[in-house]
């Protein structure tokens, strides 16, 4: 299992501390220092849609040219300013044996560990 994200992000370490408590191993991956992984994001975009990988509401996001912003139109283009600006992916993101979580919930976590048990 593996936890993709940004360790000083504050939604990360609420999944971090969820798991810990819940006694789940998983291996961090620090995608502002060892990158995004294409072929895993491709993946969670997949399973879950750009849209919902794409962080709109973020400052990275808000601090984008508008043109960059307006060029976002489809998983494509999505793709591109996700990999260019990391901090624009939804975090934290989840990926359990091919299954993804994107973003942390309290309720979401539970339902979706109680499914892997």
């Amino acid at each position: 299992m593996i936890l993709y994200g940004i360790p000083n992000c504050n939604t990360v370490k609420k999944a971090r501390d969820w798991l810990a408590t819940h006694g789940i191993d998983y291996q961090f991956h620090d995608y502002k220092k060892q990158g995004v992984p294409l072929a895993a994001l491709q993946k969670m975009m997949a399973a879950h849609g750009w849209e919902a990988l794409l962080n709109r509401r973020g400052p990275t996001w808000r601090k984008l040219d508008a043109a960059v912003q307006a060029s976002v139109t489809d998983a494509a283009s999505a793709l591109a300013v996700m990999q260019a600006h990391s901090s624009t992916i939804k975090r934290p993101l989840l990926d359990c044996d091919g299954r993804y979580l994107v973003g942390f919930a309290e309720a979401d976590y539970a339902a979706f560990f109680e499914k892997s048990a």
